[in-house]
């Protein structure tokens, strides 16, 4: 269990007002890439050093769920329903035996009378231990239901450098909650592997999901209906049931708790300070934001401190952080990243109703305090916002930014560089934009295009790096390339055949051949000045389809579907890590479920 000693924390929030917003809607960077534009034949032998491995079909996995669902859209597009375990090999706790501890207050019918196969593994993040490059976690979301949004989360381990992921399972410590969402993960100094959780309660009424807070209609009105929540993997663990879940009191290590509807916690992230020369080094900053509306949120902070044993100390009291003067939208999407001399910046994202909501704000918030204190400042104004489902596929957006920080000071004013990317739809697709500032958030140097396909395209979810020789790389969703032809070896095993139901697309089905419709992720690296090395590289060894056993998000005839909001990306002794979805059939993926790819190549 963990223990936990008194963190004492005075919190003070300083706001400095961002200047006037500037009236200015137009995108800039687009059109400007440094590197110039690739020919599609060029991008797409561009893998040849990538190594590709499906990590998630390496093992089955079960867990019994705390709300069954059995509602299925077969044949359509690859779904097939909840399924029985057929035994699963992982060595986690499936709950066959028994309930789990957090479901020990579960109304009648809850939860489900046996385990339940875990199929999809859409969104995910990926974390190499400090101590050892060859140890690396990868996190995802572990659908046990496609078509109902039912899963918690999962993790998958190497300790030989990504070649083979024998250890594998779901997350344990909030079996009880009917999702746990949103993958992300830290190590900390003494190779402890932090996971923050964002577990919530809902039930099924008929095909549409309720989350009413009434005791005698929730499904486990025992623990709070959401919650902020850690699970820490101990270094040197070597089983899929070694995590501490819980506190000294022997219950469910919660961060923070929320209990009413209109208070919605949601997008939370971590960092925590592994630099011995900080002065705030070991502290845990676990941030999130709460929703009290549909487009209104509020950023918050709690703060802890990491011991050698994989225990921490007691959570600080949620700190709120700025948020833009004259934006009652608040802020989301909170990437908090730390300098080796401890200072804690983090972006954030709102909207602009003075625009009439077409354009997004992102922002930069900076503590030099160890997270007590803050200012803010405005990075642009001038974002245009991309669509909520993006042409052609039924998949929504997710996270519209990155933000990474570098580990060596650049230039005369020796300040560590920041880097923030962003999606941009000013053309009519999406692009990606990069910035960096070499004066901590004063100014930013003019945004740069990172995608070089020559056909307009959506190029989506940026996922930025920094590795430790300061190659700053962004990683990111690609769709230049048209899905494979009938009659092709790759159509079969894209599984193409299957996607015969899709109301967003209006050419003929299945999608032999279609363009800005099947996915590739795509990796572009520069020197840390941003000079470009080389063109865009092509991460994955084969074309996928979004459309196969896409999770979706509301009700399964609901039209919005899911391949996560973000995919994770890590680099170490000279290699770039990426975990994103396929649906590809490698010999291993017969079912054409969502699947986590590792590529791994040498970084330039």
């Amino acid at each position: 269990m963990l223990r936990r000693t008194s963190l004492a924390v005075s919190a003070t929030l300083i706001i400095v007002a961002l200047a006037a917003v500037p009236a200015s809607t137009d995108s800039l960077g687009i059109g400007n890439v440094p590197q110039g534009t690739q020919s599609d034949t060029a991008y797409a032998a561009s893998n040849a050093s990538v190594t590709n491995t499906l990590a998630t079909t390496q093992r089955t996995s079960c867990y019994r769920p705390e709300v069954p669902y059995s509602t299925s859209l077969f044949p359509a597009n690859g779904y097939d329903g909840m399924s029985s375990c057929p035994g699963a090999d992982t060595g986690e706790d499936t709950g066959r035996r028994s309930a789990y501890p957090t479901q020990a207050g579960s109304n009648s019918g809850y939860p489900a009378t046996e385990p339940k196969l875990v199929k999809d593994h859409s969104e995910s993040d990926i974390r190499i231990d400090p101590t050892n490059p060859n140890h690396i976690i990868g996190q995802s979301k572990w659908f046990v239901s496609a078509e109902g949004y039912n899963h918690l989360l999962g993790f998958f381990e190497s300790t030989d450098g990504g070649k083979t992921w024998p250890v594998q399972g779901h997350v344990p410590g909030y079996e009880g909650w009917t999702d746990n969402t949103d993958p992300i993960g830290a190590f900390d100094q003494y190779g402890n592997f932090y996971s923050v959780l964002l577990p919530y309660q809902f039930y099924y009424d008929g095909d549409t999901k309720s989350y009413q807070t009434n005791p005698n209609r929730e499904p486990n009105p025992s623990i709070p209906a959401e919650a902020i929540s850690v699970s820490v993997r101990p270094h040197g663990a070597t089983t899929a049931k070694q995590w501490l879940t819980q506190n000294s009191a022997g219950k469910p290590d919660l961060v923070a708790t929320y209990n009413s509807v209109g208070r919605e916690s949601d997008k939370q992230w971590i960092a925590i300070d592994t630099n011995p020369s900080s002065p705030y080094v070991d502290t845990i900053y676990v941030m999130w934001v709460i929703f009290t509306g549909p487009s209104t949120s509020h950023p918050f902070v709690s703060i802890a401190h990491a011991l050698p044993n994989g225990t921490h100390t007691d959570w600080s009291a949620p700190i709120p952080l700025p948020q833009v003067g004259g934006t009652p939208q608040g802020a989301t999407y909170l990437l908090p990243h730390i300098t080796p001399d401890g200072t804690l910046f983090t972006t954030l994202i709102t909207t602009m109703p003075k625009k009439g909501y077409c354009c997004d704000v992102l922002f930069l918030d900076k503590s030099t305090d160890g997270g007590l204190t803050w200012t803010s400042r405005l990075i642009t104004d001038t974002i245009a916002a991309p669509p909520l489902v993006y042409a052609n596929t039924t998949f929504r957006d997710g996270i519209e930014e990155s933000f990474a920080v570098g580990p060596a000071t650049v230039g005369r004013n020796h300040k560590y560089p920041l880097y923030v990317t962003w999606q941009d739809y000013s053309a009519g697709v999406v692009n990606i934009l990069l910035a960096s500032s070499y004066d901590e958030g004063q100014s930013w140097t003019a945004p740069i295009q990172v995608n070089d396909n020559t056909v307009a395209v959506d190029e989506f979810q940026p996922n930025l790096d920094v590795a430790p020789d300061g190659t700053v790389s962004v990683a990111f969703y690609d769709r230049r390339l048209a899905c494979p032809a009938a009659g092709t070896a790759e159509a079969a095993a894209s599984g193409l055949a299957l996607d015969t139901i899709n109301a967003n697309y209006s050419g003929a089905l299945p999608p032999y051949g279609a363009t800005n419709y099947c996915v590739n992720a795509s990796i572009q690296f520069y020197t840390p000045t941003l000079s470009p090395k080389g063109h865009n590289i092509r991460l994955t060894q084969h074309t996928w389809d979004p459309q196969l056993s896409a999770p979706h998000t509301s009700c399964p005839t609901c039209l919005n579907t899911f391949i996560g909001d973000y995919f994770g990306i890590a680099s170490a002794a000279g290699k770039s890590y990426t975990t994103s979805v396929t649906t590809y059939n490698d010999g291993t993926n017969p079912s054409h479920y969502q699947q986590q790819v590792i590529a791994i190549l040498s970084i330039p």
